[in-house]
């Protein structure tokens, strides 16, 4: 009985043991769950805590971004309109000018007036002192017929003869001083009209270069324009036709070529490709592709502002895209697009003073070198060019004769084409305006390519090292390998033939084969 009563408490204890044990451990697990609870709380408040900071410090950085354009758009505002009022002030002189030069001519007008009135004064004493001569001859001729004897025919025929030599002779001088004088006025006022025209159109010029220069973030670039083994920078100068001269100058790399369209096509291309970062071949002849296409379109923007600028309207549309192209051309050194506008500018204003048709001086005036626009692709001189585009575009028969005639080709029809020849002689023997010896060196260097591209199978060439080499692209379906070698031997030695040049001509013909195409 002892026995069961012990077992039966212990048992009890034990129990009661593991009720306390369980309790004591749900109590412990309990608090862990608190604590728990409480850190999961606190870590949530702390970030949103954090997210509340970080949404303010970007809320006040795109402040400050704000404010710094808002700034760089005022100074912006603020150049554009002390821009605007400097060109104000300029416009608002040239007026003053104008009107000032008007005054003059007004001046020189009543002048001229009161020269004349004063020579018909002059004419009218003239008159009456001959009738006093003839009388005072007739009296002479009686005393002499008296004297002498002589009959009254003889004394008639006497004074014919002394009266008709007198007024040949007297008449000679008045008519010579009245040439003259009308001469000195018509010099007087056509160097004012030459003048002011000038002062009026004051078209700025500026002498391009063969160069351009590509601004680079760093150095490190222009390993990557290279690329392995140079293969970045031949693909870039076989795409463009333009040497790309990597020096030690710091972040800077130099364009070289004497086609100014090519130049710009390679510098805004090589721009997008630096600033893209991705530079291989494949991504450099995309790039290239693209930018062509839009100068392309850029060029019929530059031809339409021409005609914008000088108010000739109606031209149509691919004589506007060719003056858009006299943009990337030159003439011993000048533009020739703003060549162009200033023979437009001076032909019109001239007409006007003239009081001739002044738009179709100023149509004349754009469009009289439009042939150059082609004439390193199309034979012919510009002038013949420019006809003929005048003629296919249905211009003007004074248009027609002006472009004709503006370098005395042909005989002018019209007072306008001589106002063109002038016109252009003005604009392009200012000084500083032209440089013969740019344009020679850009004549050595199309000859150049015009020899390489005369042989068979050559797609494309390009000049580059300032002539010392020429790069030939062939059609590899037409010129194998081993056909590369011997064309390289014959356009050097037709280069050698037909030309003449300072040291060699590296010649190197490139031949390239690819398979293109698409998974689907």
């Amino acid at each position: 009985m002892f026995s069961i009563t012990s077992i039966v408490f212990a048992l009890s204890t034990a129990l009661i043991g593991i009720l306390v044990g369980w309790s004591v451990r749900y109590i412990i697990d309990q608090k862990r769950v608190d604590s728990a609870n409480r850190t999961a709380e606190r870590i949530l408040q702390e970030a949103e805590k954090e997210a509340e900071t970080l949404k303010k410090e970007k809320i006040l950085e795109a402040k400050d971004q704000q404010i710094e354009l808002r700034s760089k758009f005022e100074s912006q505002a603020e150049a554009r309109r002390k821009k605007l009022e400097d060109h104000e002030r300029r416009v608002a002189d040239r007026e003053h000018s104008l009107k000032h030069r008007t005054e003059e001519l007004d001046r020189s007008s009543r002048n001229l007036k009161s020269e004349q009135d004063r020579l018909s004064n002059q004419q009218r004493e003239y008159d009456k002192k001959a009738g006093y001569l003839e009388e005072q001859l007739q009296e002479a001729n009686q005393q002499l017929e008296r004297i002498a004897r002589m009959t009254a025919e003889e004394a008639l025929e006497q004074l014919k003869h002394n009266l008709t030599e007198r007024a040949r002779q007297e008449t000679a001088e008045a008519v010579k001083e009245m040439r003259d004088q009308a001469k000195l006025t018509a010099n007087r006022e056509a160097k004012e009209i030459i003048t002011q025209a000038i002062q009026c159109s004051a078209v700025e010029h500026s002498v391009e270069t063969t160069v351009s220069v590509v601004n680079l973030p760093n150095d490190d670039l222009k390993g990557r324009i290279i690329g392995r083994e140079g293969r970045n920078i031949r693909s870039f100068e076989n795409a463009t036709g333009v040497e790309i001269i990597v020096d030690d100058t710091p972040e800077t790399v130099v364009l070289s070529g004497f086609d100014p369209f090519r130049r710009e096509v390679a510098r805004i291309a090589l721009e997008k490709l630096v600033t893209d970062g991705r530079i291989h071949p494949g991504r450099i002849e995309e790039v290239v592709a693209k930018v062509e296409t839009e100068m392309n379109e850029q060029i019929v923007q530059i031809g339409e502002q021409a005609c914008l600028d000088t108010g000739v309207h109606g031209l149509h549309p691919e004589l506007i895209k060719l003056m858009g192209k006299l943009h990337y051309r030159t003439s011993y050194g000048q533009n020739v697009l703003q060549h162009s506008i200033e023979v437009s500018y001076l032909s019109g204003l001239m007409a006007s003073e003239l009081e001739l048709d002044g738009k179709i001086a100023k149509r004349a005036g754009l469009l009289h070198d439009v042939g150059k626009a082609i004439d390193r692709y199309t034979e012919g001189t510009h002038t013949t060019i420019g006809v003929d585009l005048a003629k296919k575009y249905r211009e003007n028969d004074i248009v027609q004769n002006a472009i004709a005639s503006h370098h005395e080709d042909v005989e002018v029809i019209s007072p306008i084409s001589v106002l063109v020849q002038a016109a252009d002689a003005i604009s392009g023997s200012r000084p500083g305006a032209r440089r013969e010896t740019l344009e020679g060196y850009v004549k050595r260097l199309e000859r150049l390519e015009e020899v390489a591209t005369s042989f068979s199978g050559v797609s494309k060439t390009f000049a580059i090292q300032a002539g010392r080499e020429v790069r030939v692209m062939v059609e590899s379906e037409k010129v194998d390998d081993g056909a590369s070698g011997q064309l390289a031997s014959e356009i050097a030695q037709k280069i050698q033939d037909e030309m003449e040049y300072p040291g060699q001509i590296k010649v190197t013909v490139i031949r390239e084969f690819r398979a293109v195409d698409y998974a689907k």
